[in-house]
């Protein structure tokens, strides 16, 4: 549960604590090192500066690199590596556990750069393709520079511990499972195909997820990045799906609906977000298609939002007692999970 100034303010006005205490809390507070990410200035330069130097070496990567060639493009990689690693340890030593996680999740995004430098200097490259492809295209070839991210990432993560490091390893999940089934596939890059593989994909994420939250929920958020990239590729893939028949549409939306409720369960804002944003495409084909001409259906959903809004009030009242007797029919991890959330 999180806590400010004001809170403190508030329990010495109610006598639980003293003023000297709580002032003595406050600055306690602030010696400590901040380890959890949170939206204040020092950790926005923090991401801002990890981004543009993980884009550098990743999204914004441009043609001028291969001048290097093969060997220059490996040894470029393998130092600015042993300069992210060497920062990793050194933030680590001083207790900054965002940086140092930034700076390890830089090490893990040069990996594919120097496995495709090192293929290029053995001569095993199969074609015309370049680096900056890798984030945009779907190739069969792109394998071994994923899973040696996915090696290196495993290996990094297992010895530093931070969340931050998880965002590539998912990323690269994602690719994995497009290549794989590609190749697979026989080269065919349908359309079709990537959309399903991406809500099957998104599906397996969202289990690995929620696997990970449950095993590690007491300790740091490594599900978060998993979770996200997981929702984006089930939802898209889905969302992206064509169907006439409304009740494939309606399947769609008690999906979405499902999104939201799980969402609020297991408190992860990114299934509310996009269930939502389905929700509304939902009611806005029925809006525009199914009753465009009646004058009934905006006062339907008026109405229908109030219900919503009465059963927040009904929820508000009996969300302990409900909450507790639904609890208790749940397996042990679970229940210590969601507890672990609403704490």
């Amino acid at each position: 549960m999180n806590f400010n100034k004001k809170n403190l303010e508030d329990a010495v006005s109610e006598n639980i604590i003293s003023l000297e205490q709580s002032e003595k809390l406050i600055e306690f507070l602030n010696k400590q090192p901040n380890a959890t990410p949170k939206f204040d200035f020092t950790h926005v330069l923090y991401y801002i500066g990890g981004m543009i130097a993980i884009g550098a070496m990743t999204l914004f990567m441009n043609l001028g690199w291969e001048s290097f060639g093969g060997i220059g493009i490996l040894f470029i990689s393998l130092f600015y590596g042993a300069v992210g690693l060497k920062l990793t340890n050194i933030f680590k030593s001083k207790g900054l556990a965002i940086p140092a996680g930034i700076c390890g999740t830089f090490v893990i995004a040069l990996t594919p750069l120097a496995v495709y430098g090192l293929q290029h200097a053995l001569g095993v490259w199969p074609d015309e393709s370049v680096y900056r492809e890798y984030h945009r295209y779907i190739k069969w070839h792109w394998l071994y520079m994923e899973l040696s991210t996915l090696a290196v990432g495993a290996i990094i993560a297992w010895k530093y511990k931070y969340p931050f490091l998880i965002m590539p390893i998912a990323v690269t999940l994602w690719y994995l499972t497009m290549d794989v089934a590609v190749m697979i596939n026989g080269g065919d890059y349908s359309w079709e195909l990537r959309k399903l593989v991406s809500m099957y994909t998104g599906l397996l994420m969202i289990a690995l997820a929620f696997w990970v939250d449950i095993r590690s929920h007491n300790k740091a958020d490594y599900s978060f990045w998993i979770y996200l990239f997981g929702v984006i590729a089930f939802w898209g893939g889905m969302s992206l799906q064509h169907s006439d028949s409304e009740l494939s549409k309606f399947i769609y939306f008690s999906i979405n609906i499902f999104m939201i409720f799980a969402g609020v369960l297991i408190v992860r804002r990114v299934f509310v977000v996009f269930g939502a944003i389905g929700c509304s495409g939902y009611i806005g084909h029925l809006a525009s298609n199914i009753f465009k001409d009646s004058w009934l259906f905006p006062i339907t959903l008026t109405l229908l939002g109030l219900f919503v809004i009465y059963l927040g009030v009904l929820w508000q009242k009996n969300e302990s007692l409900i909450t507790t007797k639904a609890r208790s029919f749940l397996p042990v991890a679970l229940r210590e999970l969601l507890e672990s959330k609403h704490a």
